[in-house]
This record gives structure tokens, sequence and C-alpha cells, in this order.
């Protein structure tokens, strides 16, 4: 019985990695997928408390909504030591190692730049904002719509075809992200007399559109994953 075992195995070693080989035998640790999901429901929380922080001329509910958006913040940073905590004591995994640890680097990347665009209009003191970072917001937030759809079949990443859409969707979203960024870029230097107001405005968008690159990045991962285990 042991030897015929050890047979197959060498068989499957002519067409399997070592890993696949683990993944096959092996029961993998299923702690990871409810901490990813955690991750993903948290960023469409903060990316809403983002759009709202984009249309709100109140000093008070902004400052409401900067606070709602660094507890968030908080909330992810928290949910990626639990994941490292896990790795650190997890000797099967569901994938990669280092798809894990990037998947949920990414996943906090995202909450972090919402979280200093916020923190940039707190600095600030910025009265109003223009239309086109509501906007850039609003794609964000479709963006984390998205991703929480992603990670939530990441279970099933063999079987689901709604991971790669949802992945060709967030990356349609940050090309609409780029398109309006540099056109509300374009427009500011032209139009925006203030100097001190243009580097204020500036700071502000580059970070709400890298909280979209960061996003585009979580899908790069979670593709990375699909095709791995393909």
């Amino acid at each position: 019985m042991r030897l015929g075992f050890a047979l197959l195995l060498h068989k499957i070693s002519f067409t399997m990695g070592l890993d696949k080989i683990f993944q096959v035998f092996v029961p993998k640790d299923k702690k990871f997928f409810p901490l990813f999901e955690e991750a993903a429901l948290n960023l469409t929380y903060g990316s809403d408390a983002l759009v709202k922080l984009m249309k709100e001329s109140d000093d008070t509910k902004r400052s409401e909504l900067i606070k709602l958006i660094k507890s968030f913040e908080k909330t992810g940073d928290s949910i990626s030591h639990r994941i490292f905590d896990e790795l650190n004591r997890s000797f099967i995994t569901p994938f990669d190692r280092e798809d894990i640890q990037h998947l949920a680097s990414t996943l906090d990347d995202v909450m972090d730049f919402m979280n200093t665009t916020a923190q940039r209009i707190r600095l600030y003191k910025v009265k109003s904002l223009p239309e086109e970072f509501t906007r850039i917001a609003e794609l964000v937030k479709q963006a984390t719509q998205q991703i929480n759809i992603a990670v939530n079949e990441l279970p099933r990443v063999k079987d689901s075809a709604t991971i790669t859409t949802a992945c060709i969707k967030i990356s349609e979203l940050e090309n609409q992200c780029d398109d309006i960024y540099h056109e509300t870029l374009s427009d500011m230097f032209e139009s925006e007399t203030n100097a001190v107001e243009l580097i204020k405005k500036r700071d502000i968008i580059q970070a709400l559109e890298k909280a979209a690159d960061k996003a585009e990045d979580v899908a790069d991962v979670i593709k990375s994953i699909i095709i791995k285990l393909s």
C-alpha cells in the first residue's frame, strides 16, 4: 500500500510541482478566506464614506466622515495583522504564501490611500472640491465592490468565471480614474490662480487616484492566483 502511494506521488510529480501535490493530498487551511472577505467588505464601507466626504461641505459632518474613514483604516490594519499571524501559524495554505501576503498588503493599501485622501482634506482644510474628485471616488467605490465580489469567490477560484469578470471591471474602472485624473490635473493647472490651493488639490487627487491604482493591484494579485491554480 505504501509502495503504491509512493508510486502515485512519483507519477504525479512529473506533471505537478510539489506545492500542487500538497494541495491534492493535504487539507487546506480555510481560515484565510473569511479574513479576506472581512477586509474586502471593510473597503466597501470605507469607499462609501469617501464618496460622502467628497460631496460634503459642512465642516462638522466632514470631520465625522474623516474619523469614520480612519476607523476603517484601523480595522483594515487589524485584519492584515490577523492574516499575517495566521500565515505564521499555518503549514498548509489555500494558495501560495507569497500570494496571501500580497493580497493582504494590496487590500490594506487601498484603504490606506482612501484614508490618506481623507486626512489631506482634513489637514488642508479645502472648502470645496471639484466635481471630478467625486467622480473618481465613485469609481473607487465601484472597484471596491468588484473586489468584494472577487474575494468572496476565492474559495471557488478554479470554477468561477465571476472572479475574472470582476478583475476586468476593476481594470476598466482604474482606466476611467486615470483619464479623469489627468484631465482634472490639466484643468487645475490652467484655471487655478492660487498656487497654494493648486498644491492642496493636487495632493488630494493624487492620493485618490492612488487608491484606484491599488485596487487594480488587488485584481492583479487575484489574477495571478487564478493562473497558478488553473
